[in-house]
């Protein structure tokens, strides 16, 4: 028997996992009973920030983990296919049937049992894997922190704003995806120069929320949008407001542009790329009606603050996600270290078969390093000056020697090779 804290996009992975190689699980979920400052339903997997999984691009590194995934039988990936909508040639997904999904599959499995109600300390003789997610509850987070000894356990996340389509101006913004690669599915509001500087000084000089002291833990990859424009007026030319590949119909190239991702299945409901942010409500309703096209926006979620919480992995952790002083416990997803929707769910994907292969033959079986999910388990156990969580990326597997343009080819061609001959032996020993 398994105990598995936390039934989010990690959780839920591994879960599944465990749960068809015949393993009963209890699967933790204080949701409802407790609620989190960013979780609005009970569902599993409930996506609370972006809906993207980011690039299908099998050359590109979450495109290759993804498909790594499906090759193990992700949950998430399944459920994520399933419940797509259009996003170019990215992956992205209706959160609530996506989360339906999930939710439907764990609970219907005959060896999974949910229990709801909050963890707040871990027992040393039970296999367990600790996928609280970024948003750990209080009583759990200080057990773990006095476990580990850890200083602090906290960055920062934020949420970006969602906004209803109908209140959208179609005359303004236009449908094209960037360099129109995929399918054209963004909704693209387009800025002049004086637009964009009456909007920069405006969004610069807005009354934001104030900090928490976990708040000064910035990781980059969530930074809230006005924290980025602080860094200079053309900051978010090369970021969120990036307007190359994305001309007008009629051939200009706006000066600025601000993306919208359809969040929902029947287009109701639009994500503002790169938006993130925390500024007090008020000041983000007025300063989005300065975007040309959202003048009469309706703001059907606004961008909120809250703390994410992940652990100094390098100290603590082996590249089977296995805590190094209670062989017994695994962590998995952001608490983890890794970053990411994807990422969370292939560390639990990781967790659960390094714990099933541990229970079976008392040692973990990490995945290969060449694989971006072995790269990963790698990245997190390994020593770093400061450690921070990470994105899938090809910096994190060993370098080979090719021209540019064939090196990413090799890197997934040597990943999915060194996975199959992995798996191969996996359920030939398990």
């Amino acid at each position: 028997m398994v105990n598995i804290i936390g039934a989010g996009l990690a959780g839920s992975e591994a879960a599944w996992y465990l749960a068809n190689k015949g393993i009963k699980v209890k699967l933790y979920e204080m949701r409802p009973v407790k609620m989190t400052p960013a979780h609005v339903s009970s569902g599993f997997a409930e996506l609370v920030c972006s809906n993207s999984f980011r690039s299908n691009d099998p050359l590109n590194a979450v495109g290759l983990l993804k498909e790594e995934m499906q090759m193990i039988g992700s949950l998430i990936i399944e459920s994520g296919l399933i419940n797509q909508v259009p996003a170019g040639s990215s992956l992205a997904v209706d959160r609530v049937l996506f989360s339906e999904y999930v939710t439907q599959k764990i609970k219907s499995h005959k060896n999974i049992e949910v229990i709801h109600e909050e963890v707040t300390k871990l027992d040393e003789d039970t296999f367990t894997i600790i996928a609280a997610g970024p948003l750990a509850s209080d009583q759990l987070s200080l057990f773990i922190k006095d476990i580990f000894n850890q200083e602090s356990l906290n960055f920062f996340d934020a949420v970006a704003p969602i906004i209803a389509a109908d209140s959208i101006d179609l005359n303004i913004a236009y449908l094209k995806s960037r360099y129109d690669k995929g399918e054209a599915a963004y909704l693209n509001c387009p800025m002049t120069k004086e637009e964009y500087e009456a909007f920069y000084h405006e969004l610069m000089n807005a009354d934001t929320v104030i900090p928490k002291d976990f708040e000064n833990n910035v990781f980059e990859g969530c930074m809230p949008v006005e924290d980025m424009g602080k860094r200079g007026i053309d900051t978010l030319l090369y970021g969120p407001l990036k307007p190359v590949g994305l001309r007008k119909p009629n051939g200009e190239r706006p000066y600025a542009v601000v993306q919208l991702r359809q969040d929902d299945l029947n287009k109701t409901m639009y994500n503002m790329v790169g938006f993130q942010t925390h500024l007090k409500w008020g000041e983000q309703k007025r300063i989005i009606q300065m975007i040309p096209g959202l003048q009469n926006a309706e703001i059907l979620r606004y961008g909120v603050i809250h703390k994410n919480t992940y652990l100094e992995s390098p100290k603590h952790l082996n590249n089977g996600y296995q805590v190094k002083s209670h062989p017994k416990w695994f962590f998995a997803g952001q608490i983890s270290g890794v970053e990411g929707y994807v990422e969370s769910a292939a560390s639990g994907l990781s967790a659960a078969i390094n714990l099933y292969h541990y229970m079976k033959h008392n040692e973990i079986k990490p995945l290969p390093k060449d694989t971006m999910i072995g790269a990963m388990a790698r990245y997190i156990s390994s020593y770093h000056e400061t450690f921070v969580p990470m994105n899938a990326n090809f910096g994190l597997v060993d370098e080979v020697i090719a021209k540019k343009f064939e090196r990413k080819q090799m890197y997934h061609d040597r990943a999915i090779s060194a996975l199959k001959a992995y798996l191969e032996d996996l359920y030939g020993n398990s």
